[in-house]
């Protein structure tokens, strides 16, 4: 019966978290099943650790917005000037609730994560999708979901059912590639997760290497979603390259698990 040291991990992990982070992906997919139990659990655990390395914060500077005055809140006259007029002729001090004050808003973000687990997807590409997943929970937390797809789209969380990171990050690292790559059902799949969504800003996170093997042309998917980051392995990225391009889509690299945080950076950036 295998075992598994997780002293020893941690000190892999700070030499060599790339190697580290594959060699734990691929045992979570171990015959042996107290090992494969032992190295989920574990890689729940340090995939979430880890995407808090990177920031986490919503893109832009916000905007001013109308909201009930609370004391200490800063009044909008202008909204509140009938309210005052009235107070005013009857002598009476107006109630917080008929006035009207300003406060800064950051736009809401909600985000799909769609993970391509055809091919020979393992060890760094499925540690990758597992820390892209707790990434993509910690920046959204009520507001994400998470596709795999291959041949079909399977939604590890959908956008208005929460689900505990873990669990998803556990479900990625049971799936092993196989199949052909149906782009364009997996893009379709993300547009009707977000249109369950109200935030004013609509995200989908795509891992792949940009090769559609089925289903029609992926182009016209991909330009009928509000905003796409195509993240693509740093060593096999030319046709995700090319398709970004194409869709006028963000694009980054990766250049291993632990170059997660540092790709998603540009959602925060953008």
């Amino acid at each position: 019966m295998g075992g598994l040291d997780e002293t020893a991990f941690e000190t892999a992990l700070a030499g060599d978290p790339d190697a580290a982070l594959s060699l734990l992906a691929d045992m979570a997919g171990a015959t042996d099943e107290r090992l494969r139990a032992l190295a989920r659990r574990l890689a729940g655990r340090v995939s979430v650790r880890l995407a808090r390395t990177g920031p986490v914060r919503t893109r832009g500077t916000g905007r001013l917005r109308r909201v009930t005055l609370r004391p200490g809140g800063d009044l909008d006259v202008e909204a509140s000037l009938d309210a005052l007029l009235v107070a005013a002729a009857t002598g009476r001090p107006p109630a917080l609730e008929e006035l009207q004050g300003t406060a800064w808003a950051r736009p809401d973000v909600a985000l799909c994560l769609l993970v391509d687990r055809s091919g020979s997807v393992g060890g760094g590409r499925l540690a990758s999708a597992a820390l892209a997943a707790a990434a993509v929970a910690l920046r959204a937390p009520d507001d994400h979901s998470v596709v795999a797809f291959g041949t079909r789209a399977l939604v590890l969380r959908a956008q208005d059912r929460p689900r505990p990171v873990e669990d998803v990050v556990n479900d990625l690292l049971r799936l092993r590639g196989h199949g052909l790559t149906d782009l364009a059902a997996a893009l379709d799949t993300a547009r009707a997760q977000l249109e369950r969504s109200t935030a004013a800003r609509r995200t989908v996170v795509l891992l792949t290497d940009g090769r559609a093997t089925a289903g029609p042309d992926p182009l016209p998917y991909l330009r009928r979603l509000d905003e796409v980051l195509v993240i693509a392995p740093a060593d096999d990225a030319v046709e995700a390259r090319a398709l970004a391009l194409a869709a006028g889509a963000r694009f980054a690299t990766l250049a291993g698990p632990s170059d997660v945080p540092r790709a998603l950076q540009v959602l925060a950036d953008g």
